[in-house]
């Protein structure tokens, strides 16, 4: 919760469930990884890699996603975005 993750390789992590509430995850590589109800209320994820990320469930509430790449990011209705935020396609 709060943690700096600027820049972190989190490639593939296992971070289901996780409590990333208000973490700079600006410009972290997060390909691949699963962030499957995590809650990332407020994170700020400018930048960051998102490609193939799970997200099914997850709470991108407030959570600041100026160009991070989220392209075949896996997500389900229960995602929760950001007010505005437009997701990519499935």
């Amino acid at each position: 919760r709060g943690t700096n993750l600027k820049e972190a390789k989190l490639i593939r992590a296992k971070l289901q469930e996780a409590n990333l509430t208000g973490a700079n995850l600006q410009r972290a590589n997060l390909a691949g990884a699963n962030l499957q109800e995590a809650n990332l209320t407020g994170a700020n994820l400018q930048r960051a890699n998102l490609f193939e990320a799970n997200l099914r469930k997850a709470d991108l509430t407030g959570a600041k996603l100026t160009e991070a790449g989220s392209r075949q990011a896996k997500w389900d209705e229960s995602t929760v975005w950001p007010e505005g935020f437009t997701p990519p396609k499935r």
